[in-house]
């Protein structure tokens, strides 16, 4: 195992705005793993739309901690260095990670919590492991605050439980809306989704049982065109106000939100305090390691798969980053370490 180098290329910024063209390759040194993390060499990183609301400051004062910030948090790559208290790790060991408040993934080294860090099996490339950790936790995460609790594959799993049987999945060709399509039809339910009218036949083939382009009036509306009522709502669109949903859901659904803006979150609290059968539900990914191993597991099975929709060389991660600003990538945007310049 070589030793880490001294220095390492990398991108960053110093201050908040200027999106693509506020990043900046640098040279920096390599970090050193404090207690309870790993270092990673990095071979692939994703990028997600929390990581340039970040750089617009949508999260300040709390996140970037301080400048100049090396942004992104989902990478994957082999552990090199281990800090104190570490023991389930080994120099040499293929690992995905999620570094969420103190990025690093855009570099050719990264420390990360060996709390969030978990083993890549060879079935599983870098890039697939590196898009797992907030796109695919956070659709798990929406289903399960929706009431879904198996996810074994068969039909059987809805009728032994109270969950939804009906779903709708906004945005289901993005990174998020992607895996909840797919995470959705394991938990055995029927799945409407919306998306583009260039993604419909992508959509469907994540398994979707009925496809909606977003700017028909079907669309605009959600409305199924069986005509069936949502027990749930996987949200991953935004600027949809609750005026929409209200008329498409059953007597009792949920909305899970992962775009809650503040009318968002005065209308959940309003629901809750009135105790509506009809809810709204703001959503925060809080990354568990479980959570994270079961994905890799379902990817090594083939039972999940992630659609990549564009890689980038470490060299050409601002095209990367404006690339996901656009809003239009379908699946997800991966930066690769050693990919061809």
């Amino acid at each position: 195992m070589a030793a880490p180098k001294k220095t390492m290329r990398a991108l960053q910024y110093d201050k908040y705005g200027g999106g693509a063209e506020g990043l900046k390759h640098v040279d920096v040194p390599v970090p050193s793993p404090n207690k309870g993390e790993v270092l990673l060499k990095l071979e692939a990183a994703s990028i997600n739309p929390i990581d340039w609301k970040i750089q617009k400051g949508m999260v300040r004062p709390f996140l970037p901690r301080k400048f100049p910030f090396i942004p992104v948090g989902d990478m994957s790559g082999e552990v090199v260095e281990l800090g104190s208290g570490v023991t389930n790790f080994k120099p040499g060991d293929k690992v995905i990670s999620i570094s969420f408040a103190t990025g690093g993934g855009l570099a050719e080294y990264a420390v990360a919590p060996a709390s969030l860090t978990v083993a890549r099996p060879p079935e599983v490339s870098a890039a697939e492991g590196a898009s797992l950790p907030t796109a695919a936790s956070t659709a798990l995460q929406q289903l399960k605050a929706a009431g879904v609790s198996s996810f074994d594959g068969g039909s059987g799993s809805v009728a032994d439980n109270n969950g939804p049987k009906n779903v709708l999945v906004t945005a289901a060709s993005g990174g998020v809306g992607h895996y909840a399509v797919q995470l959705a039809k394991l938990a055995g339910l029927h799945v409407t989704a919306t998306c583009g009218a260039r993604n419909l036949g992508f959509v469907a083939g994540l398994g979707a049982d009925e496809v909606l382009d977003y700017k028909t009036p079907e669309g605009a509306t959600l409305r199924s065109p069986s005509g069936t009522k949502y027990d749930a709502v996987v949200h991953c669109a935004t600027g949809t106000p609750w005026s929409v949903f209200a008329p498409v859901l059953a007597d009792r659904a949920t909305v899970v939100d992962v775009t809650p803006g503040i009318a968002a979150a005065a209308k959940s609290f309003l629901q809750k305090v009135t105790f509506a059968k009809k809810r709204l539900v703001p959503l925060v990914l809080i990354p568990k390691k479980e959570e994270m191993e079961w994905l890799v597991d379902m990817t090594r099975q083939g039972k999940l798969k992630t659609v990549i929709d564009s890689r980038y060389p470490l060299s050409r991660a601002q095209e990367a980053w404006a690339k996901s600003m656009e809003g239009h990538a379908t699946g997800k945007i991966v930066v690769e370490m050693g990919g061809a310049e």
